[in-house]
């Protein structure tokens, strides 16, 4: 099965990972398709990868140490108690994880993908459509042909739609607020350890707050909050949040400690952004030359510290199923099965993670560190956090 002519709808991290995935697996004439027109490099938002998980897509060539990253040693939970700045201390632990900005990350994958790979920015694929002969796909200039197409075009995938038809992501009913921003703004910022994730919890939602590389050698404040959507905003409410940046100073005021909130108050209107929480799964995720990645095939709410790491990580499966059949069929097929396993398992762990904290949180003023432990334990049951390990 060598020689497939192979499309890549999407350009992102898990469209860059799926293109050198085919290349690795023997296909030279690959064409990925992004939409967007502008520069991905100038996105800067965090991106957490456990220290395991990085592991093993090293050992693959998707990651490596020559990836800006930052060490994260500790999670710290805070909340709101009297005048506290930092708020109370409920608990602590090893929190074993590499933090990165997502346009650097990208700008790295993509420089990986050898000359011959033809990456079309600017080009939006409007439809695919699937035939004995291959898949034609159509964009605003035409159609053209392909063997394989991979569709890893995100959540709103228009390739997911010729896979299963009709399948649509569903709203969790609360937002995530993000922002990021340079440390130099930040006041003291010697109060809070550089190696130290923050989660600052409040009756009905939380903030994560650690730092990110800047991919010049200094370091961004990066957070994202979760929370219901300001009354009458409604849950798909997504994009720059500048209309909203009074809701939220005023949350971050009455909810967050004083440090805390001070932090996510230095973020300038336009630098936020808000996003609304989906989750799902496609099944299947394949046809016989249409193969769904990342988003496009399951989307978990953040919560699981996993985003990346599930794209990336479908990559490597692809890859395997691509080197190790003969037809392309088995080879989808045999994909779809190990991919499902990741992304369910996911999708099931960001809906735990996301009940237990945003949806019925619990009294955290009472939890001392032991009651924090336990009730992390019975939201993470099965120890996925972090992402599902592949190797052995």
């Amino acid at each position: 099965m060598s020689g497939l002519r192979v499309a890549v709808v999407g350009g992102s991290i898990g469209g860059c990972a799926a293109a050198l995935a085919a290349h690795r697996a023997g296909h030279e004439d690959i064409t990925v398709y992004e939409r967007t027109s502008g520069d991905l490099a100038s996105r800067g938002l965090g991106v957490a990868v456990h220290r395991s998980r990085y592991a093993e897509l090293e050992r693959r060539g998707y990651l490596d140490a020559a990836m800006p990253w930052t060490p994260m040693v500790e999670r710290r939970w805070y909340v709101r108690d009297g005048g506290e700045p930092l708020g109370r201390l409920i608990g602590a632990g090893h929190f074993p994880f590499r933090t990165y900005n997502w346009g650097p990350l990208w700008r790295e994958l993509r420089s990986r993908l050898p000359a011959s790979v033809v990456f079309r920015s600017g080009t939006a694929v409007g439809s695919a459509a699937e035939s004995a002969a291959g898949v034609r796909i159509g964009t605003a200039s035409g159609v053209a042909d392909y063997d394989l197409v991979v569709g890893a075009d995100g959540r709103r995938s228009v390739i997911r739609e010729a896979v299963c038809p009709g399948v649509r992501p569903a709203h969790a009913g609360y937002l995530a607020w993000r922002g990021a921003y340079p440390e130099s703004r930040l006041p003291d910022p010697g109060r809070w350890e550089r190696s130290a994730t923050v989660y600052a919890v409040f009756d009905g939602g939380h903030a994560v707050i650690y730092r990110i590389p800047d991919g010049g050698g200094g370091h961004l404040v990066n957070w994202v909050l979760y929370t219901a959507p300001p009354p009458g905003a409604g849950t798909g409410v997504s994009g720059p949040a500048a209309p909203l940046h009074p809701y939220l100073a005023g949350l971050v005021e009455d909810r967050l400690p004083p440090f805390w909130s001070t932090l996510v108050g230095l973020t300038t209107p336009g630098e936020l952004i808000v996003q609304p929480m989906y989750d799902f799964t496609a099944a299947p995720g394949v046809t016989g030359r249409i193969a769904l990645l990342g988003d496009a095939a399951a989307v978990a709410r953040p919560h699981t510290g996993a985003g990346a790491v599930k794209a990336l990580q479908d990559a490597t499966l692809l890859e395997d199923a691509l080197t190790a059949h003969r037809s392309l069929p088995a080879a989808l097929a045999a994909y779809d099965t190990a991919r499902s396993a990741v992304g369910g398992g996911m999708v099931d762990l960001g809906r735990r993670l996301g009940h237990a904290l945003v949806e019925a949180t619990p009294p955290w003023g009472s939890l001392d560190r032991a009651g924090l432990d336990a009730w992390w334990e019975e939201a993470d049951a099965a120890g996925l956090f972090g992402g599902r390990r592949l190797d052995g």
